[in-house]
């Protein structure tokens, strides 16, 4: 009479999703939770009110697949169960990234260009290293240094992000606050999301960061040849890539408040 009794309650709670995992190269999507089957019947997946087609099932995990066709964008994923009792959970769906155009861009954009230029001209300014001298060939030297470097980092994390199958993307922080903010744009230059949605330790970025680094000082004169300078100039990439996760992340917050007081 007590299990029969424990049976009817779980038979009457709506499902109760935990999470969303996407899986972008099957196109479906993992959903756990609690009670999306409670009699052993099929549960009914939407999104935004367009039924999915059910892969798999048990009462704390489903999986469906997707649209054949769909846009990035925020949705709503709801599932019915047999009580006809529904749960619902907001997921975010992103197009799969072109990760060679996304990373080219860091040779040929017109901010990564005008960097390097301006980067070769702090190296001018102070000289280093002070074996290439002053003058317009020196100058151009170090832009060539400077852009060879910024190809061997964009070829390593193509290739690293490609095979490891990394999202190399940084994705702004859902949570509210200052601090927990800094927080997770520090958390994102450290990890990374995964192209099935999960998220591990950013071995592309790391990889290219310190790769990079190492590989460009090879026509440096031998005395700054060292595996010193290169985890030094390896954690300076690493601090910008930073700078550049908290640009990501409140840029667009700072741009509307400058529109309202224009």
């Amino acid at each position: 009479m007590a299990a029969l009794t424990l049976c009817s309650a779980r038979a009457d709670e709506a499902p109760a999703i935990i999470s969303a995992t996407i899986d972008y190269t099957g196109n479906q999507v993992t959903i756990t939770g609690a009670n999306f089957s409670p009699t052993g019947a099929a549960p009914t997946v939407a999104i935004d009110s367009a039924t999915l087609a059910l892969v798999s099932f048990t009462n704390e995990r489903a999986a469906v697949s997707l649209p054949a066709v769909w846009s990035s964008g925020s949705y709503l994923l709801a599932i019915t169960n047999s009580s006809r009792l529904t749960g619902v959970f907001r997921i975010a769906l992103q197009l799969p990234l072109d990760k060679l155009r996304y990373h080219a861009r860091a040779i040929y954009g017109p901010f990564a260009v005008a960097g390097n230029l301006a980067y070769a001209g702090v190296l001018q300014e102070l000289n280093a290293p002070k074996e290439w001298g002053y003058g317009w060939a020196a100058y151009g030297r170090r832009v060539a240094s400077t852009e060879g470097s910024t190809v061997i980092h964009t070829a390593l994390a193509f290739g690293l992000d490609s095979a490891l199958r990394e999202d190399p993307r940084y994705f702004r922080s859902a949570r509210k606050g200052l601090f927990r903010r800094i927080a997770d744009a520090a958390r994102g230059t450290v990890m990374t999301r995964t192209d099935t949605g999960g998220e591990t330790v950013s071995a592309w970025r790391f990889g290219s960061a310190y790769g990079a680094a190492i590989l460009s000082n090879l026509w440096y004169p031998d005395r700054l040849d060292t595996a010193r300078l290169g985890f030094i100039q390896g954690s300076v990439r690493m601090g910008f890539d930073l700078i550049t996760n908290l640009s990501t992340e409140f840029w667009p917050d700072i741009r509307k408040k400058l529109r309202r007081h224009s």
